[in-house]
């Protein structure tokens, strides 16, 4: 597999988010802001990165029938390293996203992609693979952050000083000035159906790109005889 192929995978065609429809729980519970899904997401990438560089090292010397719980084992270490650095550079942004931090070990997208591709690929592939799932995975977690913030609060970036501190609060956007909210938009509901809009708008964009490739097909080559 090219490392194009393994991008637009990664990306869109196979994206964990609005395709594979892995992970739901973190994804429709923390996506109430744009910095919330941000920090999650960035989070999740990087572990599911390092973790599918570290099972691609040791696929040759792990026996099959163990080979899941050394994989668990081996994600649960990457992610107390990144909930401990969150905790110690990001301590008001590692309190609100919480739980889900630790949660990201039992997260299946995780555990999928290093049975399914890095225990069978080499290093950079694998790393490049789980790097480009997680920020799939971030894209839909920003996209959902910003439609359910927008429609809940008329805002966005608004809890960006956590990330940054008290003077980034100049940089959040003010979108809808007075508005009151929409409780609906930050409620679990809120959060379905914001998905589902966005995988309605992938499939739209699909089928659209399938029928002008079949309206205007690629050309064939004629072959010498």
């Amino acid at each position: 597999m090219s490392y194009r192929e393994i991008v637009r995978n990664g990306l869109w065609t196979q994206n964990t988010g609005v395709v594979q429809l892995l992970g739901l729980c973190p994804l429709l519970a923390i996506s109430t802001s744009v910095v919330n899904a941000l920090g999650l997401g960035i989070a999740t990438a990087l572990v599911m990165s390092l973790s599918n560089g570290g099972v691609s090292l040791v696929r040759n010397v792990v026996p099959h029938e163990i080979r899941i719980p050394v994989f668990i084992l081996i994600i649960a270490v990457l992610v107390t390293v990144i909930e401990m650095a969150m905790n110690a550079f990001v301590h008001p942004l590692y309190l609100v996203l919480g739980i889900f931090i630790p949660l990201i070990v039992t997260n299946c997208i995780v555990l999928a992609r290093t049975d399914a591709f890095a225990s069978k690929n080499r290093v950079v592939p694998a790393m490049l693979d789980g790097f480009m799932m997680g920020i799939g995975l971030t894209l839909v977690l920003v996209l959902l952050g910003a439609m359910r913030e927008l429609a809940g609060h008329g805002t966005l970036l608004s809890g960006l000083d956590l990330a940054f501190g008290p003077s980034a609060k100049q940089f959040v956007i003010t979108v809808l000035p007075g508005y009151k909210g929409f409780l609906l938009a930050i409620l679990p509901p809120g959060a379905f159906i914001a998905l589902g809009l966005l995988i309605a708008g992938k499939n739209y964009l699909d089928q659209r790109a399938a029928a002008k490739q079949a309206a205007h097909p690629a050309p064939v080559e004629a072959v010498a005889v």
